[in-house]
């Protein structure tokens, strides 16, 4: 069977983190007005949903193109550059847009002293279902795309995702959503999206949002109460198994096929539909496959890391999913696949250095990788 061609779109831009050469107590004590400050070389990375799910895909061997939008200028050229050096290929999918600036963020990170980062979201507010050309789709089985609450086309416009998904399907492609988690202050916390979602999610086949993104976004109200007692070290803020079942439930009945909760350092929790023709209608599952994805539900807790940093965990766990499908596995094997990849890129400080080859990875479970203990309890069958 081939492995599934994937383009990774949405969200990217490009990380300058400057390196500073000694620390302080307090950042005015770094940066004052008229100082002069030496510093190190300056670190370029590439960061977003494309960048993150996309090489990580990449690391694991499965075909990928990368599809985020940046402007004709220098940060532009410095994250198609990045892209290049991992393979040519990758670029062929990416819309560049002279009429607009390259996202950017500085990340101002003096030691001891909690990051400042400062972020432009250029050409990622004007990405829009319009840029998502059938010509790009050519020859790709399955549409990623990541990070709309980071997108203002996609909260501030009427039913612009339904649109961008509706066109995609048109085009024969399975179709995979990740959201991301928006300041409540902000126009993208206050967009409604459980309306958003119950026009959009017809048309999205595998969904995987954090269980605390989902729990805002529909029920805003406990989403708060969720976020605020994650923030006070409540492991996943408080929900439990019920709650995680219930949201999927929910996720089903809107539309979607496959849905997966990322729980955190908890794991994740995979619900499918029931519905043989919805899942057959994916176009990523052969049709003998079917029954044995159809009504399945498993919890896959995490895999024994040392954790170096959380960056871009759950992108990558996405990607583990979307590799699982994309070689023709199962549904248990493919969410622990999820939570694997997943577990190896916190081994890195950076969002994807951590993800190994394929081959590596499969010995390492087949080995007799140690799982985590989740603290909360999951009477889901175990994958």
């Amino acid at each position: 069977m081939r492995e599934l061609k994937t383009i990774a779109a949405g969200h990217v831009c490009l990380d300058i983190i400057p390196t500073f050469l000694r620390g302080a107590a307090a950042l005015d004590q770094v940066m004052q007005p008229g100082k002069l400050v030496d510093m190190g070389p300056a670190v370029l990375s590439t960061g977003g949903s494309v960048a993150n799910t996309g090489l990580a895909l990449k690391r694991l061997g499965l075909p990928v193109r990368l599809m985020g939008k940046v402007g004709k200028d220098a940060f532009g050229a410095a994250v198609c550059d990045i892209f290049r050096s991992h393979d040519e290929a990758l670029v062929k999918t990416m819309i560049v847009d002279p009429a607009v600036a390259t996202s950017y963020t500085v990340v101002i990170s003096p030691p001891g002293i909690d990051r400042v980062f400062l972020h432009c979201p250029g050409a990622n507010d004007t990405f829009a279902a319009d840029d998502v050309t059938p010509q790009l789709l050519d020859g790709m089985d399955v549409f990623h795309f990541g990070y709309p609450p980071l997108m203002k086309a996609f909260y501030s416009g009427p039913g612009e995702l339904m649109r961008l998904y509706k066109k995609v399907k048109a085009c024969g492609l399975a179709t995979s959503l990740d959201m991301a988690l928006p300041d409540p202050q902000s126009s993208a916390g206050q967009a409604d999206w459980s309306a958003i979602l119950k026009q959009a999610l017809p048309f999205v086949d595998i969904f995987s949002p954090s269980s605390d993104e989902i729990v805002y976004m529909l029920h805003r109200e406990q989403g708060l109460k969720v976020r605020a007692r994650a923030a006070e070290g409540v492991p996943m803020g408080g929900l439990v198994e019920d709650d995680v079942r219930a949201l999927a439930g929910e996720l089903i009945a809107l539309g979607v096929a496959v849905v997966m909760l990322k729980l955190g350092s908890q794991g994740a929790y995979l619900r499918v539909t029931a519905d043989e023709a919805r899942l057959a209608a994916c176009g990523c599952f052969p049709a003998a496959a079917c029954q044995a994805w159809a009504g399945a539900e498993f919890f896959a807790p995490c895999f024994d890391a040392k954790v170096a940093g959380t960056t871009g965990s759950g992108d990558c766990t996405v990607a583990g999913l979307l590799a699982g499908i994309a070689k023709g596995f199962g549904p248990a094997e493919s969410v622990r696949t999820a939570v694997a990849v997943g577990s190896a890129s916190v081994e890195k400080t950076d969002a994807t250095s951590g993800v190994p080859a394929w081959a590596a990875l499969d010995a390492r479970i087949r080995a007799g990788w140690g799982r985590e203990t989740p603290k909360v309890a999951f009477r889901t069958a175990r994958a």
